[in-house]
């Protein structure tokens, strides 16, 4: 089996796949000051829990592919290969590594691991033109060409970061759960702010896809929207231009990150 692991700025995906079907996957959070002895133990635990794996740590896992937005976690997951994996083949996300996906932008190193994975699913998956949009830490928009190449992106804060902020900065505001709310205007405070975040981030969705696909493509209607990341189902039922869910985009652009290095290496 091949394990594929998506780390990112609040959370980190796991997920296992049998060919190209994806059999577990777990969700946890990221956090920065783990040592590599102690990922270790985690995947252990979580590994541990799925009836085609042995018990020792790295039992039934052929593979391993691993794209980080968060540099101290990708050193520690480095040396978990090392130590821990040394006789099964890892792919690290990184320059130098094989995509074919070609980064159109001022300077590719500046853009995200997890972006460029993503826009390699997507052209697998749905060709070009398109647009990914990542629910995360922060919400991404990512441009993906006629050609399948990477041409840039959007940047904006995320629904959890920006929830947290009204309450911190807010004197008679609070945290909130992210949900739906009954109606769009609200009967009470968090209603309000229930409201103001579904539909306010499903009117940005909307509005910055639709300017995105203008500059993708002469005619916009022929560029795919595929949504992405843990925060999507908040929105999706709201924004009127995504044509896709695809909850496990990023590991699925793992896979086929995998797969074209690996008989490289």
């Amino acid at each position: 089996m091949l394990l594929t692991i998506d780390v990112g700025n609040t959370h980190t995906v796991l997920g296992l796949f049998d060919g190209e079907e994806i059999v577990e996957h777990w969700r946890v959070s990221t956090d920065a000051r783990r040592t590599a002895d102690e990922l270790a133990v985690l995947l252990q635990g979580l590994m541990g829990m799925h009836p085609l794996l042995g018990d020792e740590l790295g039992d039934g896992i052929e593979g391993i592919a691993i794209c980080s937005t968060v540099p101290s976690v990708l050193h520690e997951l480095r040396e978990v290969t090392r130590r821990y994996y040394g006789d099964v083949p890892a792919v690290l996300v990184e320059p130098g590594i094989k995509t074919g996906v070609p980064i159109l932008v001022d300077n590719p190193k500046e853009v995200g691991a997890d972006r460029i994975i993503n826009s390699v699913a997507a052209v697998e998956l749905y060709g070009g033109p398109a647009v990914v949009v990542d629910f995360g830490t922060a919400t991404t928009f990512d441009a993906v060409s006629a050609r399948g190449e990477y041409t840039g992106g959007v940047i904006a804060p995320g629904i959890e970061i920006s929830v947290e902020a009204l309450g911190i900065k807010g004197a008679q505001l609070r945290k909130i759960e992210l949900a739906r709310p009954r109606s769009v205007i609200g009967k009470n405070t968090v209603e309000a702010m229930q409201s103001g975040i579904v539909y306010g981030f499903a009117g940005q969705v909307d509005g910055v896809v639709t300017r995105m696909a203008r500059e993708l493509a002469e005619d916009p209607g022929e560029v795919t929207v595929i949504a992405t990341g843990g925060l999507a189902p908040i929105i999706l039922g709201e924004a009127t231009v995504i044509d896709e869910h695809e909850p496990w985009l990023t590991l699925i652009g793992l896979r086929l990150v995998y797969e074209r290095n690996v008989s490289r290496m």
